[in-house]
C-alpha cells in the first residue's frame, strides 16, 4: 500500500486479516507480517497502533472476546424458547465454530501473550472464560423458569459444557462435529 494513504478502521482491518490466518493457517502462521500482508497494508501500520505485536495479540483476543457479548445476549433471549440441551448445543457451536478454537490455541502457544492478557484478565483463557459465564447465565435464567433443576449448580456444568465442547471442536483441520454429536454430549452433561 502506498505510503499516505489513510487506511480506514486499520484496527479492524488487522484483526480481520488475524481472524482469517487463525483460521485458514493456524496460530503458528500469525506473525506480523502475514497479519500486514492479509490486510494489505505495510508492516509499520500494525507497529504505529501498537507498541508491538504481543500488544496487538491481546487487543486482538480482548476485541473477539467482547464480540460474544452479541452472541451472550441472543442466548439469553433464547431462554424459554426450544429446548435447553438445543440452545446450548447452538450456542457451543456458535462459539466454537467461529475463530474461538484458534483464540485458544493461540492464548497457549505464546507466553508473552498470556502474560498480557493476565494484566487486563484475571484467570482462565479469556474465550473459554467468558464462553462458561455466557452458558453460566443462560443456564441460571433456565433455573429460574423451572427448565434446569433447582439444585443445579450452573458455574460448574457451564464450565464441564465448554471443556468438553472445546474437546470436540478443538481438531481445527478435521470436520466439524455433526449437530447431533454436540447435542448428545449437552443432554449427558446436563442430565
Amino acid at each position: 500500500m502506498p505510503t499516505g494513504v489513510a487506511i480506514r478502521d486499520v484496527r479492524e482491518q488487522l484483526f480481520d486479516a488475524a481472524d482469517r490466518i487463525l483460521l485458514t493457517a493456524g496460530p503458528d502462521a500469525l506473525t506480523s507480517r502475514a497479519v500486514t500482508t492479509e490486510a494489505g497494508c505495510a508492516k509499520g501500520v500494525l507497529h504505529r497502533h501498537f507498541t508491538d505485536f504481543d500488544a496487538f495479540l491481546a487487543d486482538y483476543v480482548l476485541d473477539r472476546v467482547h464480540r460474544m457479548d452479541a452472541q451472550a445476549a441472543r442466548l439469553t433471549e433464547a431462554a424459554g424458547t426450544a429446548t435447553v440441551v438445543d440452545n446450548v448445543a447452538d450456542a457451543l457451536t456458535a462459539l466454537f465454530g467461529s475463530v474461538a478454537v484458534a483464540i485458544v490455541a493461540l492464548v497457549t502457544f505464546r507466553d508473552e501473550l498470556r502474560a498480557r492478557l493476565r494484566e487486563s484478565w484475571p484467570a482462565g483463557v479469556p474465550v473459554l472464560t467468558e464462553g462458561a459465564l455466557m452458558i453460566a447465565g443462560y443456564l441460571e435464567d433456565e433455573r429460574a423458569r423451572g427448565r434446569v433443576p433447582a439444585d443445579a449448580d450452573v458455574d460448574t456444568l457451564a464450565a464441564i459444557l465448554i471443556g468438553t465442547g472445546h474437546l470436540l471442536f478443538a481438531d481445527r483441520t478435521g470436520a466439524s462435529p455433526e449437530p447431533a454429536a454436540v447435542r448428545h454430549m449437552v443432554s449427558r452433561v446436563l442430565v
